[in-house]
């Protein structure tokens, strides 16, 4: 994931002081419109016709976008599928799973960005001359792979799409790739990884994408003298002994012509890229890529979309944060976005790994949800294929809560506020930078409540056990919140009978039950209001930096 490539990479400091502006810059997103119905299968498929005029070495495919923000911003709409599912399964897996050590980052630090790694990495390995980051390739073997498995404990996870990296910063591909000759079909698995998940993920009736980070490849790996860097059969894997501006040329038309094979090969649903900032010199790679992808789409008849941070993409592209703290400000957004999350604290696989427990999951999702938003759940699977069993449980365990409460959460739209509680009205604190792990657990108290609307129906979502009693305060007799109607019915997922309850000054205030109907959080569903006269919109018409 891109975080501190930013403040000491010599490719990224051209534009660390641009970080500030792209926090300033309005993006523009059209409204999500009805998707075609279409699963979408592997190969190559659609109207092959094609606009005159050649896009890197290609035909750009017919349809109504140009490479213009102008045209990508008039013609795209996000995908209604996008707004409705709310949950996604993220994936971290590669060459940096092998030495599973410290993070994803492996192969940067292990060539001097770090001297602790440099240090393990010539204990358990050799030193960088003797065994480079190539060498993890053979140990990369995905042995003990079931990609089906996989897609079955993604669909007991309630998750409702699944993106993979397909290309981390080290520039090995897991997708049988005609471009990078350094990929796991040719060597390491000898397995067309993201064509054979793709089948298993689409069987399951789950959306599908891939996520690309390559862009950060060219610059990425620290100079280490007398190392295999500069060997020429693995050069141009690391891409440190040529860094010239031809060089350079070569990297920028490759990283579009490898999002073309990705396109074409998978049909994905999301293109997820690892960009931020507002560097604007990748405009026309970017360009090219949005536009080539939205027209291939046409053709398949499938609703799709990028994915992107900050102002990397000025249209035309779901906002990502990373990590649950950067979601900033907090609070109902107006456009289609999602926050990447690792279950545990880091993204790629680490023998040291540490766990979030599934409780602070389920409220990071459902804060995600009351504030018009999707959470990507980053998983984090070993060299042999396997997922650790810690993840696994946290996954079913969500599933188990969505089976009960999943009314609440998918399909759902904001209502005029996200939610009530200390923690949510507590000013934030400017004396110190937000966390990436903010909040932390002891936020999610009793009295934290957060809402979901379907039509007129409101979802207080409380989040943890209240006792005898809940109280919504946000639907007190007398307050500016409280819509038109009168409360009719109060009901509790999971319980099979109404609740009982008053409306007063204090609230609303419900009798529960004696019997938990399931753990983690407690959805409450409201009805007799009439919620469609006073909610925050449903979808963006614009997007915030």
């Amino acid at each position: 994931m891109i975080r501190t490539l930013l403040f000491f990479s010599p490719w990224r400091c051209r534009w660390c002081g641009l970080v500030l502006l792209a926090s300033a810059l309005l993006l523009t997103r059209s409204t999500a419109e009805p998707p075609a119905e279409v699963l979408g299968d592997t190969g190559i498929a659609g109207d092959q016709s094609a606009q005159p005029g050649a896009t890197y070495g290609q035909p750009m495919p017919a349809g109504p976008f140009q490479p213009t923000w102008e045209s990508i911003r008039a013609n795209y709409q996000t995908p209604e599928w996008f707004g409705e599912a709310k949950f996604g399964i993220f994936l971290h897996w590669g060459l940096y799973s092998v030495p599973a050590h410290g993070s994803e980052w492996y192969v940067r630090y292990m060539y001097g960005g770090n001297p602790g790694f440099v240090r393990w990495h010539t204990e358990h390995f050799g030193p960088p001359e003797k065994f480079g980051y190539k060498d993890f390739i053979p140990l990369f073997t995905a042995a003990k792979w079931d990609p089906d498995a996989w897609a079955e404990l993604f669909k007991k996870s309630g998750a409702k799409y699944v993106v993979p990296s397909a290309e981390h910063h080290d520039g090995f591909s897991l997708w049988d790739s005609a471009i990078n000759k350094y990929n796991a079909k040719a060597m390491g698995p000898k397995r067309d990884l993201i064509g054979d998940l793709a089948v298993a993920v689409r069987k399951q009736g789950l959306k599908y994408g891939v996520s690309n980070h390559s862009n950060a490849h060219f610059n990425f790996i620290p100079p280490y003298p007398k190392s295999d860097q500069y060997d020429p059969e693995w050069a141009e894997f690391y891409s440190v002994a040529d860094r010239s501006e031809a060089a350079h040329k070569k990297f920028l038309e490759t990283w579009v012509t490898k999002n073309f094979e990705l396109i074409d090969k998978y049909q994905p649903d999301l293109l997820w890229f690892d960009m931020n900032g507002n560097d604007r010199s990748w405009d026309p790679q970017k360009l090219a890529v949005a536009a080539y992808y939205y027209n291939r789409a046409k053709a398949w008849g499938k609703a799709v979309s990028l994915s992107t941070k900050g102002a990397a993409y000025l249209a035309g592209s779901v906002m990502d944060y990373e990590r649950q703290g950067r979601i900033l400000p907090r609070g109902i957004k107006d456009f289609a976005w999602e926050v990447d999350d690792p279950m545990g604290n880091k993204f790629g696989y680490v023998s040291e790994i540490k766990y979030k427990p599934t409780a602070l999951l389920i409220h990071r999702l459902i804060d995600c949800v009351s504030m018009n938003g999707n959470y990507l759940l980053n998983l984090s699977p070993r060299a042999d294929g396997t997922i650790p069993e810690e993840q696994q449980q946290r996954l079913l365990e969500i599933g188990h809560w969505l089976s009960i409460n999943g009314e609440g959460i998918y399909g759902i739209r904001p209502w005029t506020r996200y939610g009530e509680g200390p923690y949510y009205s507590a000013p934030p604190d400017t004396s110190k930078p937000p966390g990436p792990d903010d909040p932390p657990s002891e936020s999610y108290t009793a009295k934290e409540i957060r809402f979901t609307r379907k039509g007129d129906t409101l979802y207080a979502i409380v989040m943890d056990w209240p006792g005898e009693r809940a109280v919504v305060t946000s639907l007190a007799l007398g307050s500016p919140d409280l819509p038109p109607g009168d409360i009719e019915k109060v009901e509790l997922l999971g319980h099979p009978a109404p609740l009982d309850f008053t409306q007063n000054a204090e609230g609303l205030v419900v009798m529960m039950p004696e019997k938990k109907p399931c753990d983690y959080a407690y959805v409450l569903k409201i009805t007799g209001l009439q919620l469609t006269k006073r909610s925050a919109p449903a979808t963006a018409t614009t997007a915030a930096p």
